[in-house]
């Protein structure tokens, strides 16, 4: 099983290491911060994951963008994430003394963009005001919900929730942790496919495909199972059904994030 990727592997070098048998995932390395350039701590961070149809998902894909596909035990598809944690002390680096705390999810899929890997965002959910900034000076398809987001992680099991509106999720950890997910080829593999793209694209209200890009550490998740979970907007999509059980839970207590803002206006590679 392996993740089907075109275009050119980025070198890695070694800021933190997740170490797995031998073998470590080194993350990517940081780019020098800029004044105009966000950051945040997110805590109780889950990435839910769905499995989805590959030629559903084309369908809301730019020209020249493809899901990323994966070989299942009974075939191919492609992955969607609802990416789901609470923003503590977000602020722009112009302007530490302004800061906000609040829910986020952000709901994209897994692709690669002429040849580039990175991540499709369908839209974002957002529990402050500030969704205004966003959506008005950037054009990106954000919008304000109402969202709660609870984690226990000193209980046996670890437990993670989410509540917002119609959707929900509820996950606890497992016994042990996974020695395989399907679609990967190990650990190694979904750690850097599933929880490290660093490159971003979507839609913009002109119509247009804006572009931006993210740092953070290697990830060390803990993996859960969802008892019941619910993302209406993959629903709306047509990507999955409201009982759809998820593919994989990836959880972590606390992920520092910097954000390289502002976006900008993606320009498609000319061709040779």
């Amino acid at each position: 099983m392996a993740w089907r990727r075109s275009g050119v592997r980025i070198p890695i070098a070694p800021p933190l290491l997740v170490r797995l048998a031998g073998m470590t995932f080194e993350g990517t390395p940081q780019p020098p911060a800029r004044w105009h350039h966000a950051q945040t701590e997110l805590d109780d961070f889950a990435i839910v994951s769905y499995r989805v149809d590959p030629a559903a998902l084309a369908r809301h894909l730019p020209s020249g963008f493809a899901p990323a596909e994966l070989d299942f035990a009974d075939g191919s598809g492609a992955l969607v994430s609802a990416v789901a944690f609470k923003d503590r002390d977000f602020h722009f680096r112009f302007l530490p003394q302004v800061a906000i705390a609040c829910g986020q999810i952000n709901y994209r899929a897994y692709v690669t963009a002429h040849g580039q890997s990175g991540v499709w965002f369908f839209g974002t959910s957002l529990d402050h005001p500030v969704v205004a900034i966003p959506q008005h000076l950037w054009g990106m398809p954000w919008r304000r919900d109402r969202i709660r987001i609870e984690a226990d992680w000193e209980s046996v099991p670890a437990r993670w929730s989410l509540d917002a509106g119609a959707a929900r999720c509820v996950a606890a950890e497992l016994d042990e942790p996974l020695t395989a997910l399907d679609g990967f080829a190990g650990e190694l593999d979904w750690l850097e496919r599933l929880t490290h793209p660093t490159q971003g694209w979507y839609r913009r209200r002109d119509g247009r495909v804006g572009v931006y890009s993210i740092w953070h550490p290697a990830m060390r998740p803990r993996y859960l199972a969802a008892a019941s979970a619910r993302f209406p907007v993959f629903e709306r999509l047509g990507l999955i059904e409201p009982d759809t059980p998820p593919h994989s839970v990836l959880a972590q207590p606390e992920l520092h994030f910097d954000i390289h803002t502002p976006p900008r206006l993606f320009r498609a590679p000319r061709s040779p």
